[in-house]
């Protein structure tokens, strides 16, 4: 990296990590230090906002859309809806019982053991979820720096644990807009370079009409078949019920809205993103789908993989490797002349010529796929492994090639900031859920509010170590991106399950709801690890749900006639 972009980058965290620090350090209450207090809903609107937008989203999602399209964006048609309902219904309640974990809900409804139940889930996979998001900027700093990954993701998890165990949920709050504004202000940046890139060889509609033809603008996909990954259907039904449990049930999120001045502010909070985290993420994966038609015009690698795992394979069979890209580079030569002739066809009005130059142009791009999954093939079989993943390295390769100077730092910065409010937001989440629903309920009652934070500041070091063992793990993974959805889509259901038979089926009881919760968590996860069918894994907060509303209903039944 230039000297100029490591001045922008640690210049730019350094001064929000201290604002966020020094604005809060008068802050002596437990409430404000674990949930935070009296923000604003412009506040809340951008801490809800960056809480969900972690380092993944800026640095798996554009690889995604350059790897498939921009299918992924309908896992997101349902949160406009889920947040509407979360703002009518749950808002009002979490005041009226003036809740610091939204845990304590289900003991106010229904008992101590069904709280633990949803305390339990969330610490399970909020904590997975958390070593995800230390491990995604992780791969930026070894990209850039040529560190050791595990070394990275340690030395990266320890900085949000001091920053976090220091600042507690207010300084996160606090730092959330600022982040935010880097970030927006980055991605922004970014997207009107790569426009401006590719205009030299297109005008955008052509282009448009380029990502169009190499099937990446698939933005809906009305198929009705389950095992279909993103679909309307996907997306409207599970997409609703996954934002409905992660916005309304999960800690890290709740208690984001949960520290607002008033009802209104929250609500108001959670309507700026009901409004604007739809687009916002069809602009994200549409930065993603330039810079594929970028790289569809200028020769990319023929792998994306770090050089780490190409030296490996190329230094054991030079030849054997070197012919695998040869075979990339006369695809892409040909593909790119049909595109030529495709573009030119179109300013021309020729639709034959178009109809033709398209078909060649198609038939190349599948080329260009069989040679790269071919090499990628090869690569993983020299490092001794089953296969490799690349599309979390395309984003950060365009940044590191294609950007200027000073804005390589901001645009590494803007990842780093989404990684450090993410990742904040989670083990804060952790450490209120672990001291309010466990060490303060069922370990050491009556104690006093310093105690009680220094407790909280401590399960948040655990946490946060806890976090980096997870991440160590995550390169088994799937796409990053892909990776914190399935892992919520398989325990929000349940969750869901239990706080809406709590809102709406008053004739459920407490053991009713506890056991359908335990055997609707089970089953999910047994489904997941043993079945053959592939079934799109937002259909799992839809199923979850569903068997705990109808399992505690059927099991109240039982138990009420028992009773009687």
């Amino acid at each position: 990296m230039n000297p100029l972009d490591i001045a922008t980058l640690g210049a730019t965290l350094l001064l929000i990590v201290f604002f966020g620090v020094w604005k809060t350090r008068n802050d002596r209450k437990l409430d404000e230090f674990l949930k935070g207090s009296s923000n604003s809903w412009g506040t809340i609107g951008l801490s809800v906002m960056a809480t969900q937008a972690s380092a993944i989203t800026f640095l798996s999602t554009p690889g995604l859309a350059y790897d498939s399209g921009m299918a992924f964006v309908q896992n997101y048609f349902g949160m406009p809806l889920a947040l509407i309902l979360i703002a009518v219904v749950f808002v009002p309640m979490y005041y009226k019982l003036k809740l610091c974990s939204v845990y304590e809900f289900l003991e106010h409804r229904f008992d101590s053991k069904t709280r633990t139940l949803g305390s339990v889930i969330f610490l399970i996979q909020r904590g997975f979820s958390a070593g995800i998001t230390i491990y995604a900027p992780s791969i930026i700093l070894t990209s850039v720096l040529g560190w050791d990954m595990n070394t990275t993701v340690i030395g990266v998890g320890l900085a949000v644990i001091i920053y976090t165990v220091t600042g507690g949920s207010h300084a996160v709050s606090v730092t959330h807009k600022y982040q935010m504004t880097v970030i927006l202000s980055g991605m922004a940046v970014a997207f009107g370079i790569v426009v401006y890139k590719i205009s030299g060889y297109a005008d955008f509609k052509e282009n448009l009409s380029v990502a169009g033809a190499l099937g990446h603008l698939n933005v809906v996909n009305l198929s009705f078949d389950i095992d279909e990954r993103y679909t309307l259907w996907s997306g409207l039904l599970g997409g609703f019920f996954l934002s409905l449990s992660y916005f309304g049930t999960d800690q890290s999120q709740a208690q984001r809205y949960m520290s607002g001045q008033s009802v209104r502010d929250s609500r108001l909070g959670l309507m700026f993103n009901a409004l604007l985290k739809v687009p916002m993420q069809f602009l994200i994966l549409l930065l993603g789908v330039l810079v594929f038609v970028f790289y569809q015009w200028e020769k990319p690698p023929a792998t994306f993989l770090p050089s780490s795992y190409t030296e490996i394979a190329e230094a054991k069979d030079a030849e054997m490797y070197q012919s695998y890209e040869d075979a990339f580079s006369e695809v892409f030569d040909e593909q790119r002349a049909a595109m030529g002739v495709y573009v030119k066809a179109l300013r021309d009005g020729n639709e034959s010529l178009a109809d033709a130059a398209k078909q060649e142009v198609q038939s190349a791009g599948d080329a260009i796929k069989d040679s790269r999954r071919e090499l990628k093939e090869y690569i993983a079989a020299a490092n001794g492994e089953a296969s490799m993943k690349e599309t979390d390295y395309v984003f950060i390769h365009f940044i590191l090639n294609e950007l200027p100077v000073v804005l390589v730092g901001l645009l590494i910065a803007v990842i780093l900031s989404a990684a450090m409010s993410s990742t904040a937001s989670e083990l804060s989440a952790l450490a209120t859920i672990s001291t309010v629903d466990f060490y303060q309920n069922h370990f050491s009652k009556g104690r006093s509010d310093r105690h009680y934070m220094k407790a909280s500041r401590i399960l948040t070091a655990i946490w946060g170590g806890l976090a980096i063992l997870f991440a160590l793990f995550a390169s088994m993974v799937e796409s990053l991106i892909e990776a914190v959805n399935i892992v919520g889509s398989l325990f929000y259901g349940t969750v869901l399950g239990l706080f809406v038979t709590a809102f709406f089926i008053k004739y459920v009881r407490a053991n009713a709801a506890f056991f359908a919760g335990l055997i609707a968590q089970v089953s999910v996860l047994v489904h997941y690890k043993t079945s053959s069918d592939d079934i799109g894994y937002l259909w799992y907060n839809l199923i979850a749900c569903a068997l705990v509303i109808v399992l505690s209903v059927l099991l109240q039944l039982i138990l009420g006639r028992k009773t009687a």
